[in-house]
């Protein structure tokens, strides 16, 4: 079975096909590409002119000086160490989003959704429409929903002898990566609610003003600026995939041999004890009454969520949905061999960072961006610079800790609302994400592709997205 697709849109799918056999043929394995982003920073770090500045009176300009100093703040707890703690918080997103997706109720409906795409471009709607909608809602939720979405689709229509682009499928389910930072799992927006979170980010000259109460998320996440960008996206994405449908069919190749293979480890017919269950549902009860009563607490609310309530939530939701705490720890257990790639590298990029900031190179990009900018520009080009960052330093939380302060004092003196500056850095972290396969190390190991077979449609999807978010920032 064919899908016949004429006129510009069949050109849009062949600049898709084109893209991904190009650039597919050149995309290295994102293990080393964490490896080759740490030696170009340090040579970056050593030969771009301004650089280590000269007032800075540490220690002296000279070359080996400069290497010593790099060395040193790359190897340092305050380096390859920094975000232990954010790397935890961030594991804890992944493997309660892959839990609570792997959960018999979730994933009967993910069963059940397969089967309803008649071809690939139904499918691929299908499949961005939902990653974006629960990208919005949680990161680590939409990675697993999308993977085993993309995955389950692609099984359903060769089920059925229907020919699809399975590649297209994986990169539609990745997308909830294009929009995260704009949702309710944001670690900019997130991290700035709380008046300890923003006085650890805001610098000192701010902290009095801006960081007595944090930044609401009605400022940010809940702002209408951001509700048009995020929202728009819902529809946005799945167009883009439509046009990328190639009017060929692309060969399935079926997804059977996977390192992670949710049915044979599928736990439901497993007796359970009672006293077992009680106290696994008892704490899944007891996190969520929680995480309720700070939403109802003075000072919390959903304007306040920060990392830890949603982990806390995403890990009672899925506690109560398995049934019993072994059969939630072997869902765990599964999204721990997603996270493998991401343990190796989360310090490298934590690296990464450090030499960007002692070297000056963070504030050289920032300012770059300050400098060519007007008061109305300088959110677009704040996203821009924040955009090349992240394909440096693909971690929101991290990013915005050494960023955020240089966008907030650039946005007060522009005029700039905080709220806005704050979602003009997170727009940008989250649009290179379709380049840079760090994130998507958990959905390749579920579907079983490449990142070289999906990055071409990502990175054109990519660019759709960014006109969008432009038009969000200049119209609000």
């Amino acid at each position: 079975m064919k899908e016949r697709i004429g006129g510009p849109r069949n050109l849009v799918a062949g600049l898709g096909l084109l893209v991904t056999r190009t650039i597919g043929r050149w995309v290295p394995d994102p293990f080393l590409i964490a490896i080759g982003l740490t030696a170009l920073t340090a040579i970056l770090a050593l030969t771009v002119p301004g650089t280590f500045p000269a007032n800075d009176a540490a220690t002296d300009a000279s070359t080996p000086s400069r290497i010593s100093r790099l060395l040193e703040a790359w190897w340092s707890d305050d380096g390859l160490w920094k975000f232990l703690k954010f790397g935890m918080q961030m594991a804890m997103v992944l493997v309660t989003g892959y839990a609570l997706a792997a959960s018999p109720p979730v994933r009967r409906g993910i069963d059940a959704i397969s089967d309803l795409p008649r071809s690939t471009s139904s499918g691929v709607v299908l499949v961005s429409a939902i990653a974006v909608g629960t990208g919005l809602l949680n990161w680590g939720l939409a990675l697993v929903v999308g993977a085993l979405l993309a995955r389950g689709v692609g099984r359903s229509l060769e089920r059925r002898g229907i020919a699809c682009h399975y590649p297209l499928l994986v990169a539609a389910g990745y997308t909830g990566l294009l929009v995260w930072h704009g949702g309710f799992s944001g670690s900019a927006p997130l991290q700035m609610t709380t008046p300890a979170n923003a006085a650890a980010v805001l610098p000192d000259s701010m902290v009095a003003e801006y960081a007595a109460n944090g930044i609401p998320l009605s400022e940010t996440i809940l702002s209408p600026m951001n509700l048009f960008v995020s929202l728009g996206l819902l529809l946005v994405v799945p167009l883009a995939f439509l046009l990328l449908v190639p009017s060929k069919p692309v060969e399935f190749r079926s997804p059977r041999s996977l390192d992670i293979d949710l049915e044979e480890n599928e736990t439901s017919s497993d007796p359970m004890n009672p006293i077992e269950v009680v106290l696994g549902v008892a704490l899944g009860v007891a996190l969520l009454a929680g995480f309720i009563a700070y939403l109802g607490a003075s000072d919390g609310g959903i304007g306040r969520l920060g990392l830890n309530q949603i982990n806390a939530a995403m890990l009672g939701l899925g506690l109560i949905l398995h049934g019993a705490p072994t059969r939630y720890l072997r869902a765990v257990e599964d999204a721990a061999k997603g996270c493998a790639g991401i343990i190796v590298q989360f310090p490298l990029y934590a690296g990464v960072m450090a030499m960007m900031a002692t070297s000056g190179l963070l504030g050289l990009f920032a300012e770059a961006a300050i400098t060519a900018s007007t008061p109305t520009t300088l959110p677009l080009f704040t996203t821009a610079s924040a955009a090349i960052v992240n394909i440096f330093v693909p971690s929101g939380g991290g990013q915005w800790a050494v960023q955020g302060p240089i966008a907030l004092v650039a946005g007060v003196d522009a005029g700039v609302p905080v709220g806005k500056m704050v979602m003009s850095v997170a727009y940008g972290d989250q649009l290179t994400n379709m380049l840079q396969p760090f994130w998507a190390l958990p959905l390749l190991a579920i579907t079983g592709v490449k990142a070289r077979d999906i990055v071409g449609y990502t990175a054109l999807v990519m660019l759709v997205a960014a006109v969008w978010i432009a038009i969000g920032l200049l119209a609000f």
